[in-house]
Formats: structure tokens, sequence, C-alpha cells
């Protein structure tokens, strides 16, 4: 059970989005919102200017609201701004959008009631799934569409995803035994000014990535024996005096996968000098990518314990600030670093490909293919690698560098910050197909060299790979063999196999 208050892990974001582990308002955090509220309704009754309480929205921010409609504008605000387009997000998603804009209200500074998140919750705990489109969010003055979306069947409206089928909200309320809310005011605005799409989209995509980035090492060292390249650049002198964290770490882990190897041992007199760049500086590469996602993880770190509402609602101090905790930059620019590190990942992954592919750089049979000519091997594979990796080179063109204005040039300035993190996702899925191409071209390649077995976590790989997709003899389809080594690298089988072998990998 998690237990809303405080600080939000991420880990918490994956077991309630992905484990669907239940949530509830913590006591304290119920009080705090209790408190925060009662000064809204007296806001309210003394008569007040305040933003999204009294006024309009947005352009509409000097327009004054009259008590008798504070109802009318914030189911208003909900239903004229859930106006997004595009393919629903994921459920896992959606149910981190909710956990997410659920612990944002609970600190108690946006001035609703604990119902507001009590009913988000119910839910959420339901498995009710409201269906959220994925594109209309500009990343500023929160991500506004889509929390609409997310918001609505609160209200009873709008769609649930519900066992197994598209249901009305107030269908679903009803079979869960809870009442359509009736927003007061400040409660709607509090619902939709957030950064929740992007934070959402942007945790799922880190916890994946801790699994992508310990695949993508397995590969390189299976590529490594494949190609019998030395192990020494990995040794721990080369990263102790260029001591990038990442680095080390990923030396660390290919020393861990190669270490017993009968393939080295077989070259170790070898005239060969130096190998290519994407084998020797595996840890320089892998590495940098690390290192930036570890920042990227410390900006999301702050986010999930943070407020984005605005105004924000200080009631012992008497206040209501006009700010702009809602801009979603941070989350942009980290997203777009996320993007930038992992399509690298795939970029030199793709060149460990060739190198095994190709006849000339490897000393392999042509595309490692047992009867070329006759048969093409694994060929197109790395087509379809190197056009994943051209993909992702647009991808991962910065979103964060553009704005457009809004709201008749109030909202002057925004991040794109869910474009950001929409598009590190598919970079994301781009890398994972082209990680598996490496480990499907390296199992391929270390077939031609039996007897000789590689390194202790190579040969684990290997075997795994292996109950997947057997060894090529002759040309068959293909894609089914590279989805079930897709499926592994995804859902951590591939790299708990090699585990049991060797020990956690970093």
């Amino acid at each position: 059970m998690v237990v809303l208050g405080g600080r939000l892990e991420l880990a918490e974001v994956g077991r309630v989005a992905r484990g669907r582990e239940s949530v509830r308002l913590g006591d304290e955090a119920r009080a705090r919102m209790e408190r925060n509220r009662a000064y809204v309704d007296r806001i309210v009754s003394e008569g007040r200017t305040v933003y999204g309480v009294t006024t309009g929205f947005g352009r509409f921010a000097t327009k004054r609201i009259e008590r008798d409609s504070v109802r009318a504008l914030q189911r208003n605000l909900l239903l004229s701004h859930a106006i997004g387009v595009g393919d629903a997000f994921d459920d896992d998603v959606v149910r981190a959008m909710m956990v997410l804009r659920a612990s944002s209200l609970a600190h108690g500074v946006s001035g609703v009631r604990p119902v507001v998140v009590d009913t988000l919750l119910d839910l959420l705990n339901a498995g009710a799934v409201p269906l959220v489109p994925s594109q209309g969010s500009v990343g500023a003055s929160g991500d506004l569409a889509p929390l609409a979306h997310m918001s609505l069947p609160l209200l009873g409206e709008g769609e649930l995803r519900w066992r197994g089928g598209r249901r009305p909200a107030r269908e679903v309320l009803a079979e869960i035994g809870t009442l359509p809310l009736v927003l007061e005011a400040k409660e709607g605005l509090a619902l939709v000014n957030g950064t929740q799409a992007m934070s959402a989209l942007l945790a799922l995509l880190l916890l994946d990535a801790q699994r992508l980035l310990r695949a993508a090492d397995i590969a390189a060292a299976m590529s490594v024996e494949a190609l019998k390249g030395s192990h020494r650049p990995f040794l721990s002198a080369v990263t102790r005096v260029r001591p990038h964290p990442g680095a080390a770490v990923v030396a660390g882990n290919l020393r861990a996968l190669l270490e017993d190897s009968a393939i080295q041992r077989s070259h170790v007199d070898c005239d060969k000098v130096q190998d290519a760049y994407s084998l020797r500086a595996v840890p320089q590469v892998h590495g940098a990518s690390r290192d930036a996602l570890v920042h990227v993880g410390s900006v999301l770190d702050v986010e999930l314990g943070s407020v984005t509402d605005n105004p924000l609602v200080f009631d012992e101090d008497d206040m209501v600030i006009s700010a702009g905790n809602f801009h979603g930059q941070p989350l942009a620019m980290a997203a777009d670093y996320a993007a930038i590190a992992l399509a690298e990942m795939a970029s030199i992954s793709e060149r460990r490909i060739e190198q095994m592919l190709n006849p000339a750089l490897s000393g392999l049979p042509a595309f490692l293919a047992e009867q070329g000519g006759l048969h093409s091997g694994l060929m197109v594979s790395q087509y379809t690698a190197a056009s994943l990796v051209s993909e992702n080179k647009v991808l991962a063109h910065p979103a964060s560098v553009d704005s457009i204005p809004t709201s008749a040039n109030q909202e002057d300035h925004v991040s794109m910050g869910t474009h950001a993190c929409r598009k590190a996702r598919q970079v994301l899925e781009n890398v994972r197909w082209v990680v598996a191409i490496e480990l499907l071209s390296a199992a391929q390649a270390l077939d031609f060299h039996l007897p000789l077995k590689p390194g202790r976590g190579v040969q684990a790989a290997y075997g795994r790979i292996r109950e997947l997709a057997p060894h090529i003899e002759a040309d068959r389809l293909l894609l089914p063999d590279l989805e079930r080594v897709r499926i592994a690298v995804c859902d951590g089988s591939l790299v708990a196999a090699v585990e049991a072998d060797v020990g956690p990998l970093a």
C-alpha cells in the first residue's frame, strides 16, 4: 500500500502503474488538505479576487466570476479543456498520472477537499482507467488536455477502460460505489494544472531504461566475444584515470560478463593491436548514457516530491500566489537529454552489428549465414537497425527549444515537455529492437566459435537466447525470434538469467 502525503518514490510509481498496488491518502495529509480547503472557502466567502477561484482562466484572468457560478466555472474548465487527440495513452501511463496528481494534491497547497483525492484513488484502486488522448499538451499551464481527460470521470463524464472494455464513466462509478463529484472553487483548476502526463511518461521511461542499460552491456559483451575482442580496455586501471561513474560501472559489468572466457584464451597471442571503437569504448559510450540518465533521474526525483499547481494556496501565510510551477521546462530538457542518451545506445549497438555481419571486419561468414548466397542470414537485420538508428536521430532533436504562445499570448512561453517525453519513449522502443538484433546476431556469431565457450555471463545470455531463438541454419522467418528476444530484454528475463550466474549487474 502506497500512502500519499510526502515524497513519492520512482519505485512506488512503478508499483502503482504496473503492479496495481493500492494507494490511500495519509491521515496527516488529509488534515493538511482540510485546513487548506477551509482557507479557500474563506477566500470565496470574503469575495476576494483570486485567479481561477473567482476569475476566469488564462486570458480570462481579468473576468470576475460571481459566487453562484463558482461550481459551474470548475466543471466548465474540465469540459472545455478535454480536447486532446491521438491514440490513448497506455493504462500504465494513465495510472502513473493518477497517482502523481493525487500525490501533488496531497501536499495540501492546492486548496482542494480530500474527497477529490479519495475519488481519484477510488478509480485507481478499482482498476478503472480514464481514456486519455496522448496529444494536445504544450507542456505549460500544466498538461491541461491530458489531465482534463483524466479528471472528467470524477464528474461522471468521459470514458473509462474497465474490465476489458470501454464504459461511460457514470456507469463505472455506480458499479464501484463512488458518487460523481460536484467540484467546488479551485478544484477543477487544481486537477488540470500540473506536469503529471510528462512526469508519468518520464518515470516509466526511466524504469524501463534501467533494464535496457544492463541488457545493452550484455549485448556488448557478447559482441566482444563474438569478434574476439580484447578484454583489456575494461580493466579498472582505465577508468581509474578517467573516473566518470558510468564508465566505471559499465567496465565492471563487462569484467563480470567476460570472466573465464575460453574464447579470450584462444586468441591471447594474436597480432591484433586495437579493436574498433564500438568494442573498446563501450564503457565510455554506455557510461555516458548512464550518467545522463542519472541526471534525468535526479530531475524527476525532485518533480515526484513537488507541487505543480497554480495558484498555490499557503493558508498558514495567508497567501495565494500565481507562479510558474506548472511549467514543464525542467522535465522537457531532461526528457530531451534522455532521448539523446538512449539514442546513442542504439547507435553504437548498430555498429557492433555491422562488425559481426561484415566478413571483412569479423572473419566470420558473411551476414552469419551458413551458406551465403543461397541464404542471406542476418543481412537485413542490419538494415532494420540502421533504419531505427536513423529515426532516432530525428527523434533526438530537442523539443524543449521550441515554444508557441497560447491563450492569446497570456501564456507566451511553453516547454513542449510532453512532446519531449513522448518521443523519448519512441527512442526507447527503437533501442530495444536494435539491442535485440545485436543479441540475436551475437548468439549466431558465437555458434561459429564452438566448442569454445565465452565468458560466464555471456554464456548465460547465450543460453537464454538459444532457448528463445535456435541457430539459423537456413533462412526462415526471423521476426518471431527477434520479438521473443526483445521481450526478454523488456521483461528483464535476459538480465535475470545472466545475474543468476554472475550476480547482480549494476
